[in-house]
């Protein structure tokens, strides 16, 4: 019996004072979700009535696509985790403590190390592959800035997938099993979504997609243009074109007093910002120190960076800088006896004419030419901005909130944790893995952020906590109630999931709350309706009011039938 006189359902009519993403705002103003703590949230009746949904939609598509369901453990042994490696470079955000003897645990944001125990352990030969395991557990990260309610937290439920496969052939089949699976969970919960390629990070592995809706709220850039999607991190275009100066037939020093930025040499010498390079000196792995280089009107891609040097890497300092290249503000590749990196957006052919610093003070050379005056290696390290295109189609870049990913693993956890299998030649080889998570709280806050209105929330078809709200505009005892009690049962017994809203009260609070909660089809039953026979009917989509509304005789398939038609 669901009915809003008994349920725990707390509406607000004020937004959190500290909640500024507006699924933050309208999940705790609908009574959704509780904050306990910083990154703690409770999900309350409603709230979880949605992502359980969620829960089911993944579960059957992972279902399709021959997934196991089991569970693991949140408390790991910390021991897997070091044999892992990954004990020691994830850092703080990984929850680590101690038992009673003394013994090292870590509260798990992932389940690779334990998955892959299990299968070392029972997996010994080619015919138990492939393999798909998967579960729905909470994680713990220790979260540095917990913000936007549901989305940044310390604690979450995690549907993570794992397949095991004999060989890369195998595992590249099994993933794009998983991208097929991925497509039907997020079209069927009713999302606006993209899958990009993405940075494997510190999942490790040799490929991965990730999957964003586009919202204001997102904290991820994803850069589309036409069928090309990828996030900001990693995206790769065709620079905007920049009108260079006349090439010269050698550098020449050009006097620059006090001009130290990009901007201020442009305003100086009168050229485009394109038209310089910026030098970046930095240093990776522990001692390779290299200048990199990219136009003046770009900037450089961290996580492109490292991935093409393959180690972490670091700005130089202020130190390091003086003693290889010469005073920060005027740096240059001329003459310098470093290794240059330079993007592949900077030209370097005849009528390739930048303007660099010439490491000295208050000095810059013009007309440099990359490959005449001076040496590099080439790579793609630089953020595309707007006015770049891919395949002459322009990109857009959209805020979007991470809905989901997907790694290629390879062996990067079978190795170290010792799951391998004999092939059919009796040979022992490592078994090749992927992984694969959602978070069904993410899609419910992604959700709100993209369908929500001026009244509140509009909840997909397929993701609302009810398919109907049924509104009662009579007191107790009133033929009105008495009739809005018997609809209800009726619809019950029609298994349509309804809510009924049969508290004492006005019709603006009980039509606030109805908007505010978004059950994408609200009844109404009052005087007007005994009078008419009709039950007022509005979808909650646009606020469209049906205006012929529902028959109150046999009700529950004329609303089945109209509750088919919405969007």
């Amino acid at each position: 019996m669901t009915r809003l006189s008994s349920l725990l359902l707390p509406t607000e009519r004020q937004p959190p004072a500290d909640a500024e993403a507006l699924s933050h705002q309208l999940m705790v103003r609908a009574g959704l979700v509780r904050q306990i703590g910083a990154g703690l949230w409770s999900w309350l009746p409603a709230g979880w009535r949605v992502h359980q949904k969620i829960v089911q939609i993944v579960r059957e598509e992972m279902d399709a696509i021959g997934g196991q369901e089991m569970l693991m453990p949140v408390l790991l042994p910390a021991e897997l985790w070091k044999r892992s490696g990954r004990y020691d470079t994830v850092g703080a955000e990984l929850m680590r403590l101690r038992d009673r003897k003394d013994a090292d645990m870590v509260l798990a944001m992932t389940h690779e190390e334990a998955v892959t125990f299990h299968v070392a352990q029972v997996v010994k030969s080619y015919r138990e592959l492939p393999k798909v395991l998967y579960h729905f557990q909470t994680k713990e990260r220790d979260e540095p800035r917990p913000r936007a309610g549901v989305l940044r937290t310390r604690e979450f439920v995690m549907k993570d997938a794992y397949s095991f496969d004999r060989d890369q052939a195998g595992l590249e089949e099994t993933y794009e099993h998983h991208r097929g699976a991925y497509a039907r969970i997020y079209d069927r919960c009713g999302l606006e979504w993209v899958e990009c390629r993405s940075d494997v990070g510190m999942m490790g592995g040799t490929m991965a997609h990730e999957y964003m809706a586009p919202c204001a709220a997102g904290e991820d850039d994803v850069v589309i243009a036409g069928a090309y999607s990828a996030n900001l991190e990693i995206a790769s275009a065709d620079a905007q074109p920049v009108e260079l100066p006349a090439p010269l037939d050698a550098p020449v020093r050009v006097e620059t007093p006090g001009a130290r930025t990009i901007e201020a040499v442009s305003s100086l010498l009168g050229i485009p910002h394109g038209a310089q390079m910026k030098s970046f000196p930095v240093v990776a792995g522990e001692d390779r120190f290299l200048l990199v280089l990219v136009r003046g009107d770009h900037q450089i891609s961290e996580t492109k960076l490292r991935n093409h040097l393959g180690a972490p890497w670091r700005p130089a300092t202020e130190e390091e800088i003086r003693e290889r290249l010469g005073p920060p503000g005027s740096l240059g590749p001329v003459g310098a006896q470093v290794d240059v990196l330079l993007d592949r957006a900077v030209r370097d052919d005849d009528g390739a004419s930048y303007t660099t610093g010439a490491n000295e003070e208050g000095v810059h050379l013009q007309g440099v030419r990359p490959g005449r005056d001076f040496g590099f290696t080439r790579g793609d390290v630089r953020e595309v901005v707007l006015g770049d295109t891919v395949d002459g189609v322009p990109v857009r870049i959209e805020p979007a909130i991470e809905i989901g990913n997907i790694f290629q693993l390879g062996t990067r956890y079978s190795e170290p944790l010792g799951a391998t299998y004999l092939d059919p030649d009796g040979k022992q080889q490592p078994v090749v893995m992927g992984c694969y998570g959602i978070g069904p709280a993410r899609i419910a806050a992604a959700s709100v952020e993209q369908f929500a209105d001026e009244r509140g929330i509009a909840w997909p078809k397929a993701i609302a906590p009810w398919d109907v709200e049924l509104v009662s505009l009579g007191k107790a005892g009133s033929p009105e109630r008495e009739a809005a009690d018997a609809l209800y049962a009726e619809l019950q017994e029609a298994g349509i999931e309804v809510v009924y809203d049969d508290r004492d009260g006005g019709a603006g609070a009980k039509f606030a709350d109805a908007e505010l909660l978004g059950c994408p089809l609200r009844l109404t039953l009052g005087r007007r309706s005994l009078e008419s026979g009709r039950l007022e009917a509005q979808g909650r989509r646009g606020q469209v009011d049906h205006e012929e509304g529902v028959p109150v005789a046999g009700a529950a398939e004329a609303v089945q039938e109209l509750w088919a038609t919405l969007p």
